[in-house]
């Protein structure tokens, strides 16, 4: 049975692992063509190859491109090489982010290294905005019903983490809606994507040194699955400019995660804490 999506040609940012990878294989099980970038290239398992290899076991078309998102020439040329192969976009997903070395967890903004602003502002934001403008005329050959989707955190509206963070998912958020705006009357829908806690493989690999349990955080596929079921929606133009909730979408679409489960609820139970 063909899928949803088949025929459909998305771009996944940062897809070699964790909320993209999921993104990118969710994208797949539909039946879709997946261009996907990623840093990480050689024969392992979070890999462009290993990513790829995933896509089609999922039932999608991988093409994989290694790409510094922080190299602007780099993701012109990507996004050449998708204008030249397949002529348009129907779903971006701008996904690529800069974990510092070590992570900007704690502390005061005094305490980090400056280049910590350039990697969660400069590759969680600015990249996302090179990406777009390079995606546009794609997304726009698409025709209406095309969808840009950023993933974005709870960090634009609360602290998370460290000041630099909370900087880069803010301007994320409003940089979305303004492009919105600006992208409705082309017939593109732009949404922010807001998951919860994700036990993304660097999340797990913590967890695991710390004694931490996972087990109800989302799944990166779980995350990844609410993108076929957002660009499905019918009232898709109706959503463009606003934060999705990963939690809502897994209720109102049934979107289940690899373990048959609906994505456990992040929002008041940071609420809660927040009051405390």
């Amino acid at each position: 049975m063909a899928g949803r999506l088949e025929g459909k040609i998305c771009v996944v940012t940062g897809a070699t692992r964790g909320i993209g990878r999921g993104c990118a294989v969710a994208l797949a099980e539909e039946g879709a063509t997946i261009y996907i970038t990623g840093r990480s290239n050689g024969d392992g398992e979070l890999t462009l190859k290993g990513s790829i290899a995933a896509i089609e076991k999922a039932g999608g078309v991988g093409i994989g491109t290694q790409v510094d998102h922080g190299n602007d020439a780099e993701i012109e040329a990507f996004f050449k090489k998708v204008a030249t192969e397949a002529g348009k976009i129907d779903i971006l997903v701008n996904n690529v982010y800069k974990i510092p070395s070590p992570p900007a967890w704690g502390g005061g903004f005094w305490d980090h290294p400056i280049q910590v602003w350039d990697d969660q502002v400069g590759i969680g934001l600015r990249a996302h905005y090179v990406a777009s403008w390079h995606a546009a005329p794609l997304l726009f050959a698409a025709g209406p019903g095309a969808l840009m989707v950023n993933v974005s955190s709870p960090g634009g509206q609360s602290y998370h983490f460290s000041s630099s963070y909370g900087a880069g998912k803010a301007g994320l958020d409003r940089l979305t809606k303004d492009m919105a705006q600006e992208l409705e009357p082309k017939g593109v829908a732009a949404v922010v994507l807001y998951p919860g806690s994700v036990a993304t493989e660097f999340i797990a690999a913590h967890a695991e040194q710390n004694g931490t349990d996972l087990s109800d955080s989302q799944t990166p596929l779980g995350v990844g699955r609410t993108v076929p079921a957002l660009a499905l929606a019918s009232d898709i133009m109706a959503r463009s400019g606003s934060i999705q909730w990963v939690e809502d979408l897994s209720q109102e679409f049934d979107v289940r995660d690899e373990r048959g489960q609906l994505a456990p609820p992040y929002r008041a139970r940071h609420t809660e804490r927040e009051a405390s």
